[in-house]
C-alpha cells in the first residue's frame, strides 16, 4: 500500500490517544467511553520539563551506587564499563527517540515492542519496565531514610515511617497533576545538578591522577594490572554499576501523551537529557576518585561527601553536597514513580493487566496506577529494608527491556521501511544493534554481581507470564492506542500479501 495511506493511518492511531470520539457530536461508542475514563492531561510538558524528567530519573545515581563498581573492576574496569554503558544508553536513546516519534503514547517501551514483536513481546517488555520502576523507588525510599538519619533531620531515624511519608507526600503531588509534578521535579533536579557541578569544582582542586589506581591488585585474576586490579572479568562485573550513571533515562517516552508536539519534543528532550548525564557522569567519576582515591570511596555509602573529607571532618562544601544528595534521591524517587504509573496505566488500558488500574481522576491522573505500585513499593521497603538487593533486581528488569526495545527498533526498520518516521535514528540499525549487544552483555553481568536478585526478577516474570498466558491475552482491548497501531500494521501486511 502507498506510504501516504500508511501515514494517514498512523496519524489516525495517534489521534485516537485520549479517546476523543470521532465526529464530535456523535454519541460515544463503548470503546470511546472506555477510553474517556482513561485519559491523561495532554500538552502539559514541553522540552524543558521533559529534559528535566530525563535527568531526574538518573541523578541520584551520581551521588551514590556507582562507586561499588570500583570493588568489582577497580578504576580502569569501572571506567571502561561506564564508557560502554554510556554508549549503550546513547545508542538506545537515539533508537527510542525514533520509536517515540512513531508511536507517542504512554505505553513507551511496551508500545514499541507490541508493534514490532507482537503481544508477547509487548508484555515481556512492559513487565520488565514495571519491575524496574516499581522496585527502584522502593529502594530509593530506603536510601532517603538513611540520608535523613545521617543528616539528623528532625531527629528522625531510617525506618518505615520515613518511607511511608515519602510515598504519601510525593504520590500526593503526582495526584495533583502532571504539570505541577514535573515542575516540582525540575526544581529539585536543578538543585541536585547544581550541587554536582559545585562538588566537581571543589574536588578537582585536589585531583591526583596517581590515586586513581590505588586499589590492591589481585594477581590471581586474568589480565590484572594496577588499572584493572580484578582483571578483565572485572570490567564485565562492573557493567551494572556503570549503568547507575544513566539508569532510567529511557523512561522519557512514557510522558508522550502528556507532551506538546511529542514527535518533535521527545527526541529533542531525550538527546539533551543524555548529553547532560554524560557530562555529569564524567565529572562525578573523575572528581570523586581523583580527590581521595578509588580505594577510599569504593565502599562509601556517600562517596561524594567522602571525597570532600580527607581527614574525616565535615566541611561547608561536604555539608552542601550531603544535603544535595538528599535532593537527588528525592528527584529520582519522584520521577520513577511517574514512570511506573504511566507504564502500568498503558498496560492496564490495553488489558494486559486488570483494566481498573488505568482509571484516571478528574485531574487526569492515573490514581490507581500511582497508589498500587506505591503500596507495593512501601511494603517491600518496610519489609526487607534491603535497598541494594531491590536495585539489583530493578537493573535486571531494565536490561531485559533494553534488549527488547533495541530489537524492536531493528525489526521495525527492516519489516516496515516505509513507515512514517518524523525522526530517524542516526546510524539506523547499526546504532540499535550496538545497544542490543551491550544490553545482553549487561543482562548476563547481573548474574556476576547478584544471582539472588536476578532469580527474584525471573520469579516475578514467571508469575506475570502465567497471568498473561492463561488470562489477560484473551481479554486485550483493541481500541487502546498501542493495540490499534499494531492492528493497523497487521491489516497493512495482509493487504500487501493480497
Amino acid at each position: 500500500m502507498a506510504d501516504g495511506t500508511e501515514s494517514a493511518r498512523t496519524e489516525s492511531a495517534r489521534a485516537s490517544v485520549g479517546g476523543a470520539p470521532p465526529g464530535g457530536a456523535q454519541a460515544p461508542s463503548p470503546e470511546d467511553a472506555y477510553l474517556e475514563r482513561r485519559t491523561l492531561r495532554r500538552g502539559s510538558a514541553g522540552p524543558l520539563l521533559l529534559t528535566g524528567l530525563g535527568v531526574a530519573y538518573v541523578v541520584s545515581g551520581d551521588f551514590s551506587g556507582w562507586n561499588f563498581g570500583l570493588s568489582e573492576g577497580g578504576f580502569g574496569g569501572l571506567a571502561i564499563a561506564a564508557l560502554l554503558m554510556g554508549l549503550m544508553y546513547a545508542c538506545m536513546v537515539f533508537a527510542l527517540a525514533e520509536l517515540a516519534a512513531i508511536l507517542p503514547t504512554a505505553g513507551g517501551g511496551y508500545g514499541f515492542a507490541r508493534r514490532a514483536l507482537g503481544p508477547w513481546g509487548g508484555f515481556l517488555t512492559g513487565t520488565a519496565i514495571l519491575i524496574e520502576y516499581v522496585l527502584a523507588p522502593a529502594a530509593i525510599s530506603i536510601f532517603i531514610g538513611d540520608y535523613v538519619e545521617s543528616l539528623g533531620l528532625f531527629g528522625l531515624e531510617s525506618g518505615w515511617p520515613v518511607y511511608l511519608a515519602c510515598f504519601i507526600l510525593f504520590i500526593g503531588i503526582h495526584l495533583w497533576g502532571v504539570g505541577e509534578a514535573l515542575r516540582f521535579s525540575l526544581v529539585v533536579t536543578a538543585i541536585a545538578v547544581a550541587a554536582l557541578l559545585v562538588f566537581a569544582v571543589g574536588a578537582l582542586t585536589d585531583f591526583d591522577a596517581g590515586s586513581l589506581n590505588d586499589i590492591p591488585v589481585d594477581h590471581s585474576a586474568a589480565g590484572a594490572t594496577s588499572w584493572l586490579p580484578f582483571g578483565l572479568l572485572g570490567i564485565w562485573s562492573a557493567f551494572p554499576f556503570g549503568m547507575w550513571f544513566f539508569l532510567g533515562v529511557e523512561g522519557v517516552p512514557l510522558a508522550a501523551e502528556e507532551t506538546r508536539d511529542p514527535a518533535r519534543t521527545l527526541p529533542k528532550a531525550m538527546a539533551w537529557s543524555m548529553g547532560i548525564l554524560l557530562v555529569l557522569a564524567l565529572l562525578t567519576f573523575l572528581a570523586a576518585t581523583g580527590a581521595r582515591g578509588s580505594g577510599a570511596v569504593q565502599e562509601a555509602g556517600n562517596p561524594l561527601v567522602e571525597a570532600l573529607q580527607p581527614d574525616g571532618k565535615a566541611t561547608v562544601l561536604s555539608r552542601i553536597v550531603n544535603y544535595a544528595g538528599l535532593a537527588g534521591l528525592v528527584a529520582s524517587f519522584f520521577s520513577l514513580i511517574f514512570a511506573g504509573s504511566r507504564q502500568l496505566f498503558a498496560l492496564s488500558r490495553a488489558g494486559y493487566l486488570p483494566r481498573f488500574l488505568s482509571l484516571t481522576s478528574r485531574r487526569k491522573a492515573p490514581f490507581l496506577g500511582l497508589l498500587v505500585p506505591g503500596a507495593i513499593g512501601f511494603a517491600l521497603a518496610a519489609w526487607t529494608g534491603d535497598g541494594a538487593r531491590m536495585l539489583n533486581t530493578a537493573v535486571f528488569g531494565a536490561t531485559i527491556s533494553y534488549a527488547l526495545m533495541s530489537l524492536s527498533h531493528i525489526v521495525l526498520r527492516r519489516r516496515e521501511p516505509g513507515l512514517d518516521r518524523p525522526y530517524r535514528t542516526p546510524g539506523g540499525t547499526v546504532t540499535s544493534s550496538i545497544a542490543l549487544v551491550l544490553a545482553c552483555s549487561a543482562l548476563v553481568a547481573t548474574f556476576l554481581v547478584d544471582k539472588d536478585a536476578a532469580f527474584i526478577a525471573l520469579g516475578v516474570y514467571a508469575v506475570a507470564l502465567a497471568y498473561f498466558a492463561f488470562y489477560s491475552r484473551h481479554r486485550l482491548v483493541a481500541a487502546a492506542p498501542e493495540e490499534e497501531f499494531a492492528a493497523l500494521a497487521e491489516a497493512e501486511a495482509e493487504l500487501s500479501r493480497d
